[in-house]
């Protein structure tokens, strides 16, 4: 008696492995070669300013189901005047840039960020441009390009 209930629990955990690794195995094959998800980054850059450079990508351009325009976004500082160069006088490393996925309402021109670096902004607030050039540069070029999209919203 000893050894049969020892039998016993090793065949069910045996064939619950099985079962799992076969449901594995189904959901592997059913998924698609490549994700479909991901389309090609195709970064648009704005006029740069003062304050730094921003680029939108075409490839993430999306409606959301409020019917504001998504999209991805860089924005890169500009370095300080003192850090343009390096001490042996070659172009300094231009400090590095932060990524934004912004929803805009074009019909507004305001925005908000969804999502920065991956981490996402709940409950973010809409925002005007402000005099901010890069932002109103590419809320103009977004919506500008999101004007089909949002036609057939």
């Amino acid at each position: 008696m000893n050894g049969g209930g020892m039998s016993s629990a090793h065949g069910i955990r045996s064939l619950l492995s099985r079962g799992l690794a076969a449901l594995l195995a189904a959901l592997l094959l059913a998924l698609p070669a490549s994700p479909v998800w991901a389309g090609p980054v195709d970064w648009q850059e704005v006029a740069a300013t003062s304050e730094g450079r921003q680029w939108w990508d075409a490839g993430s351009l999306r409606v959301n189901r409020n019917g504001n325009l998504t999209v991805l976004s860089r924005f890169q500082p500009a370095p300080p005047d003192d850090q343009a160069r390096n001490p042996d006088g070659s172009e300094a490393r231009p400090p590095a840039s932060d990524l934004y996925v912004m929803e805009i309402d074009c019909g507004q021109s305001l925005y908000r960020d969804t999502s920065i670096n991956g981490i996402p902004q709940w409950g973010s607030s809409w925002q005007a441009a402000g005099g901010d050039d890069l932002i109103s540069s590419t809320i103009n070029a977004v919506c500008a390009a999101g004007n089909s999209l949002l036609a057939g919203f």
